[in-house]
């Protein structure tokens, strides 16, 4: 079992970008899927949360200006960031809790917001 993300990078700010993560592996579709961050120096925050049946929670410091999303069927969750902010730059880490398996993390990728 593994989870793949991808999607990160430099980003002006004000600027959009968008996380996904795809779980693979011999696996049945994931229960909750969603988004942590962790910014130098702070201990790790919940960004987004999406269950299958697709209802989300979010931080409130994201609220309004990032969406989470998933796509069942190819066990993969998005994360469409806008209107981005230099407090936003953090290392994303997606999860996905997998029947068998558990809570299951990706390796993260890099989001810096600077001009």
């Amino acid at each position: 079992v593994q989870l793949q993300a991808s999607g990160g990078g430099l980003v002006l700010p004000g600027g959009s970008l968008r996380l996904s993560c795809r779980a693979s592996g011999s696996i049945v579709s994931p229960n909750t899927m969603g988004w942590y961050r962790q910014a130098p120096g702070e201990q790790r925050e919940l960004v987004a949360t999406i269950t299958k049946g697709g209802s989300t929670n979010s931080a409130d410091s994201v609220k309004g200006r990032f969406t989470i999303s998933r796509d069942n069927a190819k066990n993969t969750v998005n994360l469409q960031m806008n209107i981005v902010k230099p407090e936003d730059t953090a290392v994303y880490y997606c999860f996905a809790n997998i029947p068998m398996y558990g809570n299951t993390w990706g390796q993260g990728t890099h989001v810096t917001v600077s001009s």
